[in-house]
């Protein structure tokens, strides 16, 4: 079974590491329009669309890379003290109850969505260049479908915790800065000289 959840987390981590190149691309376009801008005093007509399709994408994108990594942000001050049994418990639920219905509408309505924005080969109405967004909007139900498919990797890691009693190893594990800071070894940090030596 972590054979599975690991494949699928894997699958997370990729696509999620590929559309983390939009953020190179959208820092280029904003620096670009900065500086044609303000420097040269003449404003681009594209850089806008870049941007906002750009930072669309990587947001879309990378909710199953987020939640592969457990590094979505949840309000868990309780939620922390209970036992791993408990915790995997109420994720199994709440995944049940909110996560997958969420999840399946945005799949179903982003489908139809996408299905209009095809049919009619829609262009972008707050765009000055008119930019065809049929492509980008195609990226909403593939990102319902993909957190989907990494809710049921999530699902079989809460079951695996509520059979042993410990969250299961992720493939790249997440940690706490301040998780890293007391674990790190202190003979590994360099020290100052004293003075005069």
């Amino acid at each position: 079974m972590l054979n599975i959840v690991h494949a699928i987390e894997g699958l997370s981590q990729w696509v999620g590491k590929a559309f983390g190149w939009c953020i190179l691309i959208l820092t280029f376009a904003v620096s670009y329009e900065v500086f044609v801008r303000y420097v040269l005093n003449n404003p681009t007509v594209w850089a806008f669309d870049v941007m906002v399709q750009m930072y669309g994408a990587l947001f879309l994108m990378s909710g199953a890379y987020a939640l592969a990594q457990d590094g979505h942000v949840r309000g868990d001050v309780l939620y922390r003290l209970f036992p791993v049994r408990a915790q995997a418990t109420i994720d199994f639920i709440l995944y049940l109850l909110f996560f997958f219905p969420g999840m399946m509408a945005l799949f179903w309505y982003g489908w139809e969505i996408a299905a209009d924005s095809w049919r009619y080969k829609e262009v972008s109405w707050n765009s000055p260049a008119r930019i065809q967004i049929y492509f980008f909007k195609t990226l909403i139900p593939v990102a319902g479908l993909l957190l989907m498919i990494q809710g049921v990797a999530e699902l079989m890691r809460c079951w695996m915790a509520m059979r042993s009693g410990q969250w299961p190893e992720r493939i790249d594990d997440v940690r706490e800065t301040e998780d890293m800071l007391i674990d790190m070894d202190t003979s590994a940090v360099p020290r100052p000289a004293p003075p005069g030596h």
